[in-house]
């Protein structure tokens, strides 16, 4: 890996985990709130489904509020272009919640990154609705069932899911930063309505 992709990883990393710390530190009058001691019903198949509707919502608002003219843009030249990581992103989307599921996932073989916006955004959109239909029925029960994810590598239910949550972390800070060298804020940075 070479140094520049090195330190953006790297960066990406720090953002990602200062970010989330901010998000939820809570204000002082929930944090004496008693917290719930119930246990929660299949905790890893219900936080996915938390982060689907969190990140569906993030990553397509950085996709639309990308200038169309940049969709080409790449921070160096051996990285990808912000049209790339959005391509990927609906490719990797209905892979992962295919595999999960056991539903059959669209076919976005067609999808280039050279392709015009209004295309790449509808593919993303599309991407997360199938998930959220593929996922809709998802519980713990399965965790451990064998599954064969990329190159032929050996998983889990459960690591198909790792690897789906840790994509829509790794994908959306990619796209953070991208805006922001493009003088856009992400989503996340915008001031709350």
């Amino acid at each position: 890996m070479k140094r520049t992709q090195l330190s953006i990883l790297i960066f990406v990393a720090i953002s990602l985990a200062s970010a989330a710390k901010a998000q939820d530190a809570k204000p002082p009058a929930a944090a004496e709130a008693p917290e719930s001691t119930a246990p929660i019903a299949n905790p890893v198949s219900s936080t996915i489904k938390q982060q689907l509707a969190r990140s569906s919502k993030i990553m397509v608002a950085a996709a639309e509020v990308m200038p169309a003219e940049k969709y080409n843009f790449k921070p160096t030249p051996e990285m990808n272009s912000f049209g790339h990581l959005a391509m990927h992103s609906a490719q990797g989307n209905n892979l992962l919640c295919s595999k999960i599921s056991g539903l059959p996932a669209p076919d976005t073989s067609k999808l280039a990154d050279t392709d015009p916006k209004d295309k790449l955004v509808a593919a993303l959109k599309s991407s997360f609705d199938f998930c959220s239909t593929a996922l809709a029925n998802l519980d713990d029960s399965k965790l451990g069932d064998p599954l064969v994810l990329f190159g032929n590598r050996p998983s889990s239910r459960a690591g198909a899911m790792i690897a789906l949550s840790n994509g829509w972390s790794d994908h959306y800070g990619a796209q953070a930063i991208y805006l922001r060298l493009n003088g856009v804020l992400p989503p996340t940075a915008q001031p709350k309505q």
